[in-house]
């Protein structure tokens, strides 16, 4: 039975790759189709990564701390490597603040 599960879960992950380059063949003119398949990475990406932030955590206060210390780095220009280690710093001191 996990064989038919994988063989249904590998068959949608292929359609749902190859569908889209075999329907739509010709470059695509609208705008407004444009824009919004160009922002769907970037939604995709926040809309796994924003759960995962506020449920890593022991409260959500700790994890707002962290989220805030990593928009402000990155809003700054900063690194990847460095807004994620002032991610952590901003979690650890917020967790130990409040135990």
């Amino acid at each position: 039975m996990i064989y038919l599960y994988i063989l249904v879960m590998a068959a949608v992950t292929y359609l749902i790759r190859a569908v889209p380059l075999t329907v739509f063949q010709k470059k695509i003119e609208n705008r407004y189709i444009r824009s919004f398949l160009y922002y769907v990475p970037y939604t995709c990406l926040t809309a796994m990564t924003v759960p995962g932030i506020f449920y890593a955590t022991r409260s959500p206060v700790s994890a707002a701390a962290g989220a805030l210390a990593a928009a402000g780095l990155a809003f700054r220009g900063k690194g990847l490597v460095t807004v994620a280690a002032g991610a952590c710093a901003a979690v650890f001191v917020a967790e130990r603040i409040l135990i």
